[in-house]
């Protein structure tokens, strides 16, 4: 495996130069275009450069696949929503064997500090209309893997062990837990030939939200696969909330069964997560899957008027 250098400052812009085929002593000067890390970690793999443009480094020759596969997925993907998709404005290999691109900057702020408004939500049912309308053969033909929806009762059970643990640290009421029993949850089984493109990574930190609530765009492609849209509902109630996502799936014209599974699988994937971070073993801070927890957890009317208990007709 090629091992990945270092990359500094120095190394970023002299990078970016010949990315944009600048000369050095172009416009700037000897000083450069003005780069910094977008994250932390002593080895960040994502550059600011200026105010207009992102530089994301492939680690190892893996991801420099999954890189190269995001960018050809993102022109698929562009025509068909209502939001802004990256698109690169240069790339090349940052070190033998490492892929790399200089991208837009999609305007707006993560949803994390920023509301999605009634317009947002629109903005949102579009994308998952969208998604819903890319053709799942370009997108296999582009490499895009196929992934068989996750088993909703597995998920209760773990769920379950995760409240008790929750429980103990007096974070969270197992009885919110009940109405998901093993029958609900075999009703909300993925339906066959429901799979569709799914980006499979929406959160807050990847919705781009402007200041009066519209969604923007749409960040991280790299983890899209063809299988259970209710994947997609499930990362906008961790990121909105519950009853956003709901909204927008509504609007998006599916119904109350991949609805209600994605919020489950949302619930699901909140206990977990807090669990996980109070052992340590989490990557994510415990105030953030806090947030994640409330926000799954927000009532929404879809499931105060559907019975799970009264088998597939009450759905």
């Amino acid at each position: 495996m090629t091992q990945a250098p270092t990359p500094t400052t120095d190394t970023v812009r002299r990078l970016v130069r010949s990315l944009l085929k600048e000369d050095a002593g172009g416009k700037g000067g000897d000083a450069g275009p003005d780069v910094r890390p977008a994250g932390g970690g002593p080895e960040p793999a994502t550059w600011w450069v200026g105010t207009r443009h992102v530089l994301r480094l492939a680690q190892d020759r893996e991801a420099s696949v999954r890189h190269r596969r995001e960018l050809r997925l993102r022109d698929l993907v562009r025509p068909h929503v209502p939001v802004a998709v990256p698109s690169s404005v240069a790339y090349g290999e940052w070190a033998p064997g490492l892929f790399c691109s200089l991208d837009t900057r999609v305007p707006g702020g993560p949803a994390e500090a920023h509301d999605v408004s009634a317009v947002g939500e629109a903005d949102l049912a579009g994308l998952l209309t969208g998604l819903r309308e890319v053709p799942v053969r370009q997108a296999e033909t582009l490499g895009v893997p196929r992934v068989s929806p996750r088993s909703l009762e597995a998920l209760r059970r773990a769920a379950a062990r995760a409240a008790e643990r929750l429980a103990e640290a007096d974070e969270f009421d197992p009885a919110r837990l009940e109405p998901l029993t093993p029958p609900a949850a075999g009703q909300l089984a993925a339906q066959s030939g429901s799979a569709v493109l799914v980006h499979h990574g929406l959160s807050g930190r990847r919705l781009m939200v402007s200041a009066d609530g519209r969604v923007r765009g749409v960040l991280g492609w790299g983890g899209a696969v063809i299988g259970d849209p209710a994947e997609d509902i499930a990362g906008l109630a961790l990121a909105v909330g519950s009853p956003a996502a709901v909204r927008a799936a509504t609007l998006a014209g599916y119904g109350a069964r991949p609805c209600l599974r994605g919020l489950w699988l949302a619930r699901c994937d909140a206990l977990l997560g807090l669990a996980e971070a109070l052992t340590g073993r989490g990557t994510d801070p415990p105030p953030l899957l806090r947030t994640r927890l409330r926000r799954a957890w927000e009532a929404i009317l879809l499931e105060r008027v559907t019975d799970l208990g009264g088998g597939d007709d009450a759905l």
